[in-house]
C-alpha cells in the first residue's frame, strides 16, 4: 500500500481534531494507548478528535512528541506532518467528518422545526 507524505508548504485545511486523528492513525495506535501516552481519559482524546474540546499547551506538546508530529501542524496544518495511508486513512477521516456533518444537521433540522412551529403558534393567535 503506498504511502503519502501530508508535508506541504500551505495549510492543511483539516480541523485540529481531524489532524489529531490522522496522526494518531497514522502512527497505527488506537485512542486508549494515545490517551495513556498524554495522561488523559480516552473520552477525553475522543473530545479533542470530534472538535468537542480542545487540550491545553501541555497536552499539544505530549501528543505532539507521541505521534511525532510539529506542534505547528498539528495546531495550524503548517510543518512536519505524519506519514499516513494514502486511500484508506483518508477514507476515514473524510467519513468521520461527513458523519459529525449528519450528526449536526439533524441537530440543526430539529432546532428550525421548532422555532417555525413556535412561529406558527404565535403567528395562529
Amino acid at each position: 500500500m503506498a504511502v503519502a507524505d501530508l508535508s506541504t508548504k500551505t495549510n492543511d485545511v483539516d480541523t485540529l481534531g481531524g489532524r489529531l486523528s490522522r496522526a494518531r492513525d497514522a502512527k497505527n495506535s488506537s485512542v486508549d494507548q494515545v490517551a495513556g501516552l498524554v495522561g488523559v481519559e480516552a473520552k477525553t482524546l475522543k473530545a479533542w478528535e470530534s472538535d468537542q474540546a480542545a487540550p491545553r499547551a501541555n497536552r499539544l506538546s505530549m501528543l505532539a512528541g507521541a505521534l511525532g508530529i510539529s506542534q505547528s501542524w498539528l495546531l495550524f496544518g503548517r510543518g512536519t506532518s505524519p506519514k499516513e495511508k494514502s486511500t484508506s486513512a483518508n477514507v476515514e477521516s473524510i467519513k468521520h467528518q461527513l458523519n459529525q456533518l449528519k450528526v449536526e444537521q439533524q441537530k440543526i433540522n430539529t432546532e428550525i422545526k421548532i422555532l417555525e412551529d413556535s412561529l406558527r403558534k404565535i403567528s395562529a393567535k
